[in-house]
């Protein structure tokens, strides 16, 4: 292919815009040909100044435009899954943001619906793959020169959180990045979950159970615990300490610009996740864009949406109850490859 990939953007929220202005000015080899939004006008915004494109109120026809060969889903999770079968029907590859689809029965139709295509199609926006700091762990523990990894400790920290947030939402929404991660890093899937709630902080709203920890347990005897903390309100922080029979290795400590002023000095915090990993991200559509004028998909797959979505469930039901809760996935279709598959 020699001519830029030209893609349909579906969503134009914060995400979606956000990707709008990667293909356009970021990502090479890549254009944007479509968008499509509810609403009109933030659209249009999103869209305006990028040569060729056409804007849409309606999924479907943006879908069916005129050099679309590609469509990136950055639509509110209820929409994809109606998004991924549209794209699938007409044999479009997709880069679809998470959660893939937010229901687990949902995931598996798009899972069985790839599989009997035959071949991949969807690659799914687990971005932290793409970062370099969690590509760093991921070598480095596949490496065995610490050991088989024993214990994962994470900690996900936004400023605030919007104003739909629910307490289930910190699993399902926020806590599906480190089910992903700790999958991918560790090569095994997740069997059980227990969410434990420790007193809401004054600064989390009304009815909001913030902060949560949650413990996993891994197929292979391994632990995963997740601090969420989605109201921490000083600033957006991610990181993860691995823990091996020789060793461990942490990530998330990255320095940032270190401001100087009026006698004192003071790191930067990154404030959102655009921020934060706003490397991974180009790096992550950039791969995609590659790969698919390639004619391949690489990349988590919908087998990976899926995993996630079953996880984060378990979570929510824990959540609840206050219960260990098993995790139970559907048999794996030849499709799919092991646990956290590449890269």
């Amino acid at each position: 292919m020699t001519e830029p990939l030209g893609v349909a953007v579906l969503g134009a929220g914060h995400m979606g815009a956000d990707h709008i202005r990667r293909l356009d000015r970021v990502v090479s080899g890549a254009r944007v040909a479509a968008v499509a939004d509810p609403d009109i006008g933030r659209a249009e915004d999103a869209a305006a100044g990028i040569d060729g494109v056409v804007v849409h109120t309606d999924a479907e026809a943006a879908l069916d435009a005129p050099g679309v060969e590609a469509v990136l889903i950055a639509s509110p999770g209820p929409a994809h899954e109606e998004a991924l079968l549209g794209a699938f029907a007409r044999g479009l590859p997709v880069l679809c943001e998470k959660p893939m689809v937010p229901d687990s029965a949902g995931a598996l139709r798009v899972v069985e619906a790839e599989a009997r295509l035959g071949r991949r199609l969807a690659q799914i926006g687990f971005m932290r793959r793409y970062d370099a700091e969690y590509r760093q762990l991921k070598t480095l523990l596949d490496t065995g020169r610490l050991g088989r990894p024993l214990m994962l400790h994470c900690v996900h920290r936004n400023v605030s959180s919007p104003p739909h947030f629910t307490s289930a939402m910190l699993i399902d929404s926020s806590v599906s990045h480190e089910i992903d991660a700790a999958r991918w890093l560790l090569g095994q899937e997740l069997t059980a979950v227990t969410v434990l709630r420790p007193r809401s902080s004054a600064g989390a709203p009304e009815g909001l159970v913030d902060p949560q920890f949650a413990l996993f347990e891994t197929e292979g005897g391994a632990l995963v615990d997740v601090e969420i903390f989605v109201n921490c309100g000083f600033g957006y922080q991610v990181r993860c300490e691995a823990v091996c029979e020789a060793g461990s290795a942490r990530i998330g400590d990255a320095r940032t610009m270190v401001v100087t002023a009026a006698g004192g000095a003071r790191e930067e915090v990154a404030q959102d996740y655009l921020v934060r990993f706003a490397d991974a991200y180009d790096r992550q559509v950039q791969s995609w864009v590659d790969a698919t004028r390639q004619g391949r998909v690489t990349g988590p797959g919908t087998w990976d949406g899926y995993a996630a979505a079953v996880v984060a469930e378990a979570g929510v039901r824990s959540l609840e109850s206050g219960a260990r809760t098993t995790v139970g996935l559907a048999p794996r279709p030849a499709l799919h490859a092991g646990a956290g598959s590449a890269p």
